[in-house]
């Protein structure tokens, strides 16, 4: 017995949108689409998008989301990402950098403010 992958709810207040970004933005490919739900996928990697009323702030910090997406060549996915990030408000992409912690990271925060972590383990050299 074993687990083999895990997938976020990520709620949004227009599937629509969240759909849009996640696919033309960050490359994800609708697998399902219903009324409310959506399901992504990019590799190895899967989320899916449930639609709350547009009534609940998903900006406040206190329902703030995010997840994290373990990645291999970030700098790579960082580049190929690049032009479509460019057009993104200011604010919305921290690019890449080297947390203490031993991961080389950038984050996007989506259309409801849910921020999306890509990593990548940095190779020891010493």
């Amino acid at each position: 017995m074993r687990l083999t992958q895990i997938t976020p709810f990520v709620p949004c207040t227009d599937l629509a949108a969240q759909v849009h970004f996640y696919g033309a933005v960050l490359g994800f490919e609708t697998g399902f689409l219903a009324d409310n739900y959506a399901f992504m996928r990019r590799d190895g990697a899967a989320l899916r998008l449930v639609e709350v009323d547009r009534t609940v702030d998903l900006s406040d910090p206190a329902r703030e989301g995010s997840f994290y997406i373990d990645v291999v060549g970030l700098d790579a996915l960082y580049a190929s990402l690049k032009p479509r990030l460019d057009g993104l408000p200011q604010g919305r992409v921290r690019a890449p950098f080297t947390q203490p912690y031993g991961q080389r990271e950038f984050h996007v925060a989506d259309e409801d403010c849910t921020l999306v972590f890509f990593g990548e383990a940095v190779k020891d050299n010493g």
